[in-house]
């Protein structure tokens, strides 16, 4: 087994600074996945998530000198990096990418736990791939800063703490940003609302 394989994220930043290209390669396997499900998650568009994913290693060899483990982890620094990024992509080709049908890989089981089946549920007549389906399609018609919240502590599962370093806001307010953006789904989802109405006419019309 190849020893750096057992290296901390730290260890091998710090063995990148002192131009380990092995040690690069390997921290990209182990944190690609993830950062480009972020990316999938906000853009939902598969060409702006590759050349945002690669910006954000770009940017981690560039800028690896500024990565301090006092102020969170490496998976939280390349969170950050990607969403810098995704804003100055967003920035350059506003408005944002719209929904392109893409979907984040191991999203599903994610997204369900933003809104839990019961019998007061608006969209209890649909299939589980409806529902999903439009869920998806909601998140990206959020506001991107109750978007982000969403995707990363919906979608990425992450904690309050680390999606508040990734933010670079309070943990109080990924909080409100959480609720508030789910408040927001409900209301889109709700009979009458504007994903469930596209959605409603779309199945008409097929």
């Amino acid at each position: 087994m190849n020893l750096r394989s057992q290296l901390s994220d730290e260890a091998l930043v710090d063995r990148m600074r002192e131009g380990d290209e092995e040690a690069f390669a390997l921290l990209y396997r182990r944190r690609q996945p993830d950062i480009y499900r972020f990316v999938l998650g906000m853009s939902n568009s598969r060409m702006a998530t590759e050349d945002v994913t690669q910006e954000v290693f770009i940017n981690l060899i560039r800028y690896a000198g500024r990565f301090d483990p006092t102020r969170g982890s490496v998976r939280s620094f390349l969170y950050g990096i990607a969403r810098n990024c995704l804003l100055q992509h967003f920035e350059r080709e506003r408005p944002y990418v719209t929904y392109d049908g893409e979907i984040p890989e191991n999203g599903s089981s994610a997204l369900e736990k933003i809104l839990q089946p019961d019998m007061n549920n608006p969209l209890a007549g649909l299939t589980t791939a409806e529902l999903l389906n439009d869920l998806r399609q909601a998140v990206l018609t959020l506001p991107l800063k109750y978007r982000e919240a969403v995707v990363l502590c919906d979608l990425q599962e992450m904690g309050y703490v680390e999606a508040a370093a990734v933010m670079r806001c309070p943990v109080g307010t990924v909080r409100s940003r959480l609720h508030r953006g789910r408040e927001l789904l409900l209301q889109k989802l709700k009979p009458g609302g504007s994903v469930n109405h596209r959605a409603a006419r779309k199945r008409a019309c097929c």
